[in-house]
């Protein structure tokens, strides 16, 4: 929610005072996928939809050893796609996805991941949320991940109150500068995972307390909201 009477410069100040806060809380924040090269990336982050990164963790390695270019999981069985990647969930979109774009990299592409936006989006199973994780930490081009914990973020602290991701994106854009944004999506995205959960977040145990106009939605007695806190290991 948006603080009522807020300027825009106003907004803007709160934006970096909450980005400062929760840089300081998390440190060592980075990409929770496991990847060595930009295509074990892209083709994780298409497996890691309605699915924990922990998860797909769990699946890539085996998957990877056997398939480790484009050139080898578009010529692969796609039920022997399928069965590796079954505990990812929607394995059969998932498995046909990750082939195709592996096909249209080895056409299109050379196959090679490309490095900008407009031609990611091209491929089978990629959108500009996936499209941005790939450029921000495989490539280092800044980028704005709106996942959903991303966009639920975005709405509590005030920064845009749409549902569409787009939208998030651009109005948060405005706030934080470009340099910051690959770091930015992180940061919100191991807060939600561990904090500002979407049905009961941890309020009372949240650095961002004296920020965050939504603060009391959720468990504000500090005891109790330390026992909804997640830790690392539960999510890694």
């Amino acid at each position: 929610m948006r603080v009522s009477g807020e300027s825009e410069q106003a907004l803007k100040r709160r934006a970096g005072s909450i980005f400062k806060a929760i840089r300081k809380r998390y440190p060592d924040a980075d990409c929770e996928l496991d990847f060595d090269t930009p295509f074990q990336l892209l083709v994780a982050t298409v497996l890691s939809a309605q699915c924990t990164d922990k998860q797909v963790n769990l699946v890539t390695p085996p998957l990877f050893k056997k398939y480790p270019t484009p050139k080898k999981l578009a010529s692969a069985k796609i039920l022997d796609i399928e069965t590796m990647i079954r505990p990812t969930g929607f394995y059969h979109n998932k498995a046909r996805n990750i082939q195709a774009l592996s096909q249209k990299l080895l056409t299109d592409f050379n196959g090679q991941v490309p490095g900008n936006l407009d031609e990611l989006i091209t491929l089978p199973g990629v959108g500009r949320k996936t499209a941005n994780v790939v450029l921000g930490h495989a490539f280092g081009i800044p980028g704005i991940t709106v996942d959903t914990h991303f966009g639920r973020l975005s709405r509590r602290f005030g920064w845009s109150a749409s549902e569409d991701p787009e939208k998030v994106e651009r109005d948060v854009m405005k706030l934080i500068p470009e340099h910051e944004w690959t770091n930015l999506s992180q940061l919100l995205i191991w807060h939600g995972r561990r904090i500002c959960h979407a049905r009961k977040p941890a309020c009372g145990a949240c650095p961002l307390v004296a920020l965050c106009p939504s603060y009391g939605i959720g468990e504000t007695d500090k005891v109790a909201a330390m026992k909804l806190v997640k830790p690392d290991s539960a999510l890694r």
